[in-house]
């Protein structure tokens, strides 16, 4: 065996040893969910055939061609039995792509596709796509909606960090073969757009989030509403925020919406992410919060504060103190996958039950917005428990 083929013999063993590694669940408790201790996905479950030039005569000394810096921000679907994300895959030169990979059992074992997603253009070339939001929609398509970035054509000279952003649209049947749709014309500016899985009103249905710049939300208030005629040739006549931004809070800054909400028989069931200014930058964190089933534009419930935030090493990465999630599976029993990624490095798996977290969301207190709330409700707890 050639020094070659021995350098590359180390790197599949290992390699292999990365993608069978049993995931075993974390011995915190709150009652809530459940984290599992290891990633799902990193940069290094991504395939050594993406990454490495199998041929010594071109690679003499078996290098790494083509580096992956992160896999963060997946997509998720149930399809054929198969537990499935569509992750955003950044490369070394910060470019992201979208890459389908698979599991069993939705904990451990992903496995990225042999090639990453060949998404078509449409209209000018973007230059990073990246977040999708997966929804099977009640009309037979799997939708993608994910953000499409572009450079502000209107920056001043020298600015080369000034960015557009719009919501893209493709749709599928197999995750394999994808058709682009126009993307989203909106007043405003949205990163964040996902798709409701059923008609309403005979309409589709959309969760926004509008936003006067790249950055910052602006006036935007928070996640909206909005309905379209036409999937396909979309377009925001009419935006109402059913989810908003507020002083103080975990989302004083932004908040938007994550995966499509789950629908349970007390109402729809909604993942978002809040994000807060403080001394180490933004911080993002989990929430839920709860909308009425015949009215999904209707809040129902909110708990107060985070469900879930960046802990031990989930802290740091590329962008640190940072949780985000934009995929879930509900299983026929009722369990929950939640898959988020930590710091905009890692992908992660969480468990719970439709049960628990609509428990969660309607007999947990909603938020006071000052500390004498905060303190009174403590107070009634802690004089039940100690009258019992």
């Amino acid at each position: 065996m050639t020094p070659f083929e021995q350098t590359l013999r180390r790197l599949k063993d290992r390699h292999e040893e990365l993608l069978t590694r049993k995931n075993t669940p974390s011995e915190h408790y709150n009652g809530i969910y459940t984290r599992y201790r290891n990633p799902i996905l990193t940069a290094e479950h991504t395939p050594l055939h993406w990454r490495y030039d199998f041929d010594p005569r071109d690679n003499p000394y078996c290098m790494e061609r083509i580096g992956m810096n992160a896999v963060m921000n997946s997509g998720a679907i149930r399809l054929d039995g198969r537990y499935l994300v569509v992750a955003r895959v950044e490369g070394s030169d910060r470019k992201s792509f979208f890459a389908v990979a698979e599991s069993d059992n939705g904990i451990d074992n992903f496995r990225f596709w042999d090639y990453p997603v060949t998404m078509p253009e449409y209209g000018e070339p973007a230059t990073n796509i990246y977040d999708m939001r997966l929804t099977a929609h009640e009309d037979g398509w799997i939708y993608g909606i994910f953000c499409v970035e572009r450079k502000d054509p209107a920056a001043p000279r020298g600015d080369l960090s000034s960015a557009v952003a719009s919501a893209g649209i493709a749709r599928t049947r197999d995750l394999v073969t994808w058709e682009r749709l126009p993307d989203l014309e909106s007043p405003s500016q949205q990163r964040n757009v996902v798709l409701h899985p059923e008609f309403v009103e005979g309409k589709y249905a959309l969760y926004t989030r509008p936003q006067d710049g790249f950055i910052d939300t602006g006036n935007g208030g928070g996640i909206g509403w909005a309905l379209v005629d036409d999937i396909a040739r979309a377009r925001i006549t009419r935006e109402r925020i059913i989810n908003f931004r507020r002083y103080h809070t975990i989302k004083e800054v932004k908040n938007g919406e994550g995966p499509h909400p789950l629908r349970t028989p007390a109402g729809w069931l909604h993942l978002a992410h809040g994000v807060r200014a403080c001394a180490a930058g933004l911080r993002y964190v989990l929430y839920l919060y709860m909308t009425e089933l015949d009215r999904p534009w209707v809040p129902l419930a909110e708990p107060a504060g985070m469900l879930m935030g960046p802990v031990g090493e989930e802290r740091t990465g590329d962008v640190s103190n940072v949780l985000f999630s934009n995929g879930w599976i509900a299983d026929d029993d009722g369990r929950v996958l939640i898959y988020y990624a930590s710091s905009d490095t890692r992908m992660h798996v969480a468990a719970s039950t439709v049960e628990r977290l609509v428990d969660y969301c309607l007999n947990t207190p909603p938020d006071g917005y000052t500390s004498a709330s905060s303190v009174e409700k403590l107070r009634r707890l802690i004089d039940k428990n100690l009258s019992r």
